[in-house]
């Protein structure tokens, strides 16, 4: 049991004051709030929506010196919680301040009496298991209770009860939202308690894809996205590191593969790598690595050019030298050292295989081991695959790679949809599991794409038998880096993202299209604004390009 010593303070107190009834206390605010955007009739602004919920008219406050109480099975309390209890704390109190001067100038009966006139006054979270190994279907249920208390000489607090650490984090990130500082009284309250939340997500991938080789993002914007990400209780970071214009990537067993960066100062240690890993699993996210081979591989030949076909000819990597496959082999395994993830991208998307027909040695390899170019791209492809999963790895491609040789893939693999529709829909009917992210709706990049139809996008779209759903494990918005770098990424990812995120945590029912307008997009802005309040630089919602400048004066939740 974890308790801070402010709970001992109010229980001296209340022993020692409320019990002669020596004082006359109300509970702050207490009373119901008539204002239009606290309504019963009102949205729920909990973003994304929660599968099952029931509140009251009642307003309530919490104490900016609110106090955590863990409940586990470890004898040690989870830094995963408790790091996670202190940043929402900083985020839900942010305009609670002292005086100025650094100090409270209040005398000691103030301060109790200010104190016990919240009505909560403790977070406690209870965490049934003390396992926090974070992978694919960690169960991220919770529930949460919030109501004051009974009776004025009880500690009022909320309860936030998860089977794990992972789904208490997603707890925490419902309990923000429901908090809102009143800027008449300077005091955080809770509209229309009491609350009663009982939630998990409907899918287990719920991705977000960066772009590093397009342009380089320092480890502090990556480290903002990821925040970002928790917000939306997003869980994956899907990382393509490397492409044919960079390889920014600190490889120790081939450590001239990191001359393909753009420059010595655009480049990721291993130490980097690790920190970011380690940054994102304290936020309940798993960071896939992807390395996209055979088709966009050009900047590793910059430290390795006897891997390009020919100087003229850069890609696919050639596939006809052992050498190729040993460097997939070491970074493979240097990667796995940094990413514990099962999962792992392999690429295999966008192959154009003139320069294996046209390089003579390579089109000798062909001639020798009877193989046409295009059984030479299956064959790279599935050595990749082996190579990947004797690292206990499971193997991710993109949907080329099932669209050209289904019948050859390993049966391990899950198929990355994104050239069109119905691609999972066939997947799963060949007992494949699929990530969604059809380009039409989930591509980031996109500008065009309005946040509707990102949202009404839908994964199992065509897919009848339910043993066939459970095979798609979820979606991503990919956010390809061509246009985008450090100066505008937050801005052009969200709050598009947000529409997907809705889509794969919360269930299809309420999410439906004809409530879009009334319900779902004062939500989105809703959120929006509240991504902006957080400092994350989300950009207008009704513009017609994603991450244009409003047009014009006005408030965040009309634009």
């Amino acid at each position: 049991m974890f308790i801070y010593t402010h709970k001992l303070f109010l229980l001296i107190f209340h022993i020692l004051f409320l019990s002669q009834s020596s004082l006359a206390l109300e509970p702050l605010n207490s009373t119901t709030q008539n204002h239009n955007d606290h309504d019963s009739s009102s949205p729920t602004y909990i973003w994304p929506l929660p599968e099952h919920f029931n509140f009251g008219d009642e307003t309530i406050s919490v104490n900016p010196s609110l106090t955590l109480s863990i409940v586990s099975k470890g004898d040690d309390d989870s830094e995963i919680v408790t790091n996670a209890f202190f940043r929402y704390r900083e985020i839900i109190f942010k305009h609670c301040r002292s005086n100025g001067f650094g100090f409270d100038r209040r005398s000691l009966r103030e301060k109790l009496i200010s104190i016990s006139s919240y009505d909560i006054e403790q977070l406690k979270i209870i965490v049934h298991s003390d396992n926090e190994e974070l992978q694919l279907g960690v169960d991220e249920s919770y529930t949460l209770k919030v109501s004051k208390p009974k009776r004025k000489s009880i500690l009022g607090e909320a309860i936030i009860e998860a089977n794990t650490v992972y789904g208490a984090l997603r707890g925490l990130e419902t309990f923000s939202q429901l908090c809102s500082f009143d800027y008449t009284t300077k005091t955080v309250q809770i509209h229309k308690a009491p609350w009663s939340i009982k939630d998990k997500p409907r899918f287990s991938y719920r991705g977000l894809m960066i772009d590093t080789s397009r342009h380089y993002l320092p480890i502090d914007v990556i480290k903002q996205i990821i925040e970002s990400m928790s917000y939306a209780k997003f869980n994956v970071l899907h990382w393509h590191i490397i492409d044919e214009q960079s390889f920014p990537l600190e490889i120790p067993k081939y450590p001239n593969l990191w001359n393909g960066s753009y420059t010595k100062w655009e480049r990721y240690t291993v130490e980097d790598a690790y920190e970011i890993v380690k940054f994102a699993k304290m936020r309940g996210i798993n960071v896939m690595a992807e390395v996209d081979v055979p088709g966009h591989g050009e900047s590793w030949g910059v430290g390795y050019p006897e891997i390009w076909p020919s100087p003229s000819c850069r890609e696919p990597l050639d596939v006809s030298k052992t050498f190729t496959f040993d460097i997939i082999s070491g970074i493979l395994s240097d990667m796995r050292k940094i990413f514990p993830f099962e999962l792992f991208h392999l690429g295999g998307d966008e192959v154009n295989t003139t320069c294996w027909r046209e390089t003579p040695h390579v089109k000798e390899w062909l001639h020798n081991n009877n193989m046409t170019a295009k059984d030479a791209y299956q064959y790279f492809v599935l050595k990749a695959q082996d190579i990947a999963i004797s690292k206990n790895w499971t193997p991710v491609n993109w949907e080329e790679t099932f669209n050209t040789f289904p019948a050859k893939l390993h049966p391990q693999t899950i198929v990355h949809n994104w050239l069109g529709g119905g691609v999972c829909a066939k997947a799963v009917a060949k007992g494949f599991r699929c990530i969604f992210s059809n380009q039409a709706f989930w591509y980031l990049d996109h500008l065009d794409v309005p946040w509707d139809m990102v949202y009404t996008a839908e994964p199992l779209d065509g897919i009848d038998t339910d043993s066939e759903k459970e095979l798609v494990i979820g979606g991503e918005v990919c956010m390809w880096g061509e246009t985008a770098d450090a100066s505008d990424v937050q801005q052009t990812i969200w709050p598009r993202a947000a529409a997907a995120a809705e889509r794969l945590w919360s269930p299809r029912h309420s999410t439906s299209a004809e409530s879009i307008t009334l319900t779902i997009l004062p939500r989105f802005k809703h959120f929006r604004c509240l991504l902006n309040r957080r400092g994350v630089p989300a950009a207008p919602v009704t513009n017609f390009y994603a991450r244009r400048a409003p047009d014009e004066p006005g408030s965040c939740y009309d634009q």
